[in-house]
């Protein structure tokens, strides 16, 4: 990994733990940066400050940033992980309104028939959240669990981890979600 002071931004081009399976990205190149113990509040992010709560991610969409906690330097799988599921919020709001009901339609469908479990925790507390309200659909939260369940569905399929403990969706919903993203950027490159 390139050496740099831990708030250098730099591209994802100079970042080893990107898996070779990453699909290829087009757009505006992404910045990256890592910064010591990460924690956001909902609206800001926070370095080495007793404010928040702790993460291990951020993305700055309009800045085209990704804000990455330094710890992770050391854990190569799980930055892999988290690195993907970042670059992918780039990818959702490039979505077609076309593709993001289709997805939406997807997850629905999960929902109707009870699926449990989901494919990052990111997902997983949004998800029995909303499990337990009565106003599911159509609100500021199910919008943000169904980027946080494509983002996450991304992560899987793209960080080159077999396994891993957050991986907890049923192999029929995850084969049904690995084939909408392929149907959907069957084209080539993702725009981000």
């Amino acid at each position: 990994m390139p050496k740099r002071p831990p708030d250098q931004p730099f591209s994802i081009r100079g970042l080893k733990p990107v898996p070779d399976r990453l699909p290829a990205f087009e757009g505006e190149p992404v910045q990256i940066r890592f910064l010591a113990r990460l924690s956001g509040d909902g609206k800001r992010l926070y370095s080495s400050q007793d404010r928040g709560t702790p993460v291990h991610a951020g993305t700055l969409i309009r800045k085209r940033t990704i804000v990455l906690d330094s710890e992770l330097r050391g854990r190569r799988k799980e930055l892999s992980r988290i690195l993907v599921h970042e670059l992918f919020h780039f990818a959702w709001v490039r979505l077609s309104n076309r593709s993001r009901a289709s997805y939406e339609e997807l997850v629905e469908r999960e929902f109707v028939s009870r699926a449990r479990g989901e494919l990052g925790w990111s997902a997983e507390w949004r998800k029995q959240a909303l499990l337990r309200s009565a106003a599911r659909k159509n609100g500021r939260k199910w919008r943000d669990y169904l980027c946080e369940s494509f983002c996450d569905t991304a992560a899987w399929m793209y960080a080159g981890l077999q396994t891993h403990a957050e991986f907890t969706l049923a192999p029929t919903h995850r084969h049904r979600r690995a084939q909408w993203f392929k149907i959907t950027y069957r084209s080539g490159g993702i725009p981000i």
